[in-house]
């Protein structure tokens, strides 16, 4: 028999959990599903990995967050906070179910959904999409991508050891993968098109660390440059800076090859519900007051506003517990017991 519900939130990322708590507490009926495991965009950081923004502002639902030394958040802190919440507040989230497609019926939207190969039908009343705007590395459709030492991931630092490791992208996720894989004895090359790093757009404590390593040589940088075939034991660069005892195009060694150029959203639940997007991130046109769509009682919150973000990340954790609040008030009439944040633009700036 299908399901039937009030609500269905698709998304268990941390936006997805804090609605999911604040849903229940408003008595609302609603059905949670999540196609991965929980907080699959977190769990697949690299052990290890500290979170830019502080542990306040992406503690969710009025529940402190609090780390061991009082620092940052790491990837491991962040997912057992995540577990102790979902725990906490007794959350029933289909995990591993996977929405196929959605389609209107009347006064209810049907939901085809998919768990361990069976499919059926949720019936509800309303839709709120959470589902986050990384999903898929964006490629860089070079030959040799797909050969098995190549990866858009950055896997355990420890596997990496004594090997020469190349590494493209100019941006956070690439600047702390060099730095962590020579701190753990890697030889590293970082590869990146642009002519000098954007120090606005890199955790502020990763900058000068790599300004130093550079220095000191320990990571070797080149600029202006542009991965142009993959093999099995090197890389073919492609430059447009001139260099002592190399042509434009130059060979690199690389026994492992990270392309950590960015990542993009599905836009599949976006088109089967015929949601109206705009600009080149293909972000949803939202009413900002009630989070909802063009299509009357879809709703979209957290980073997944932002569509794929292609001009530099906008949408965070912290920016986006504010449309918790203003959803919930739309579907129930009640705000959250705790209170959404809304995030100083001058803050993000800075």
């Amino acid at each position: 028999m299908p399901i039937q519900c009030d609500v269905l939130l698709v998304g268990a990322g941390p936006i997805g959990i804090e609605c999911a708590i604040a849903l229940k507490e408003a008595a609302v009926d609603f059905y949670h599903v999540e196609r991965g495991s929980l907080a699959a965009t977190i769990e697949w950081y690299a052990p290890g990995t500290t979170f830019f923004s502080s542990s306040d502002r992406i503690a969710l639902a009025g529940v402190p967050l609090y780390t061991a030394n009082q620092a940052k958040a790491t990837r491991e802190e962040y997912l057992l906070y995540l577990r102790s919440l979902v725990t906490q507040f007794q959350l029933r989230i289909n995990l591993q179910t996977e929405v196929l497609r959605v389609e209107r019926s009347g006064s209810f939207f049907e939901a085809l959904v998919r768990s361990a190969g069976v499919e059926r039908i949720v019936k509800a009343k309303k839709i709120i999409l959470a589902i986050g705007d990384m999903h898929h590395p964006r490629l860089l459709n070079v030959p040799g991508e797909v050969l098995p030492h190549v990866s858009h991931y950055l896997e355990e630092p420890h596997s990496y050891f004594h090997q020469e490791v190349v590494i493209v992208g100019g941006k956070n996720s690439a600047i702390e993968a060099a730095i962590r894989l020579e701190r753990v004895g890697a030889h590293v090359t970082l590869v990146y098109r642009g002519k000098e790093f954007d120090q606005k757009r890199i955790k502020y404590w990763l900058y000068p660390e790599l300004l130093y390593l550079i220095r000191q040589k320990k990571i070797t940088v080149y600029l202006e440059t542009h991965l142009q075939e993959i093999y099995p034991e090197d890389v073919v660069l492609h430059s447009s800076v001139a260099r002592e005892g190399q042509g434009e195009v130059f060979r690199q060694r690389a026994e492992r090859v990270l392309l950590l150029t960015g990542y993009e959203q599905e836009k599949g639940l976006f088109e089967s519900l015929g949601l109206t997007v705009e600009g080149e991130e293909k972000r949803p046109v939202l009413n900002q007051k009630t989070m909802e769509s063009s299509i009357a009682d879809v709703f979209v919150i957290g980073t997944a506003i932002a569509g794929t973000q292609t001009g530099g990340v906008k949408e965070f954790i912290e920016t986006s517990h504010v449309h918790v609040e203003r959803v919930v008030q739309a579907i129930s009439g009640q705000k959250p017991l705790y209170s959404g944040r809304d995030i100083d633009p001058e803050f993000l700036e800075n």
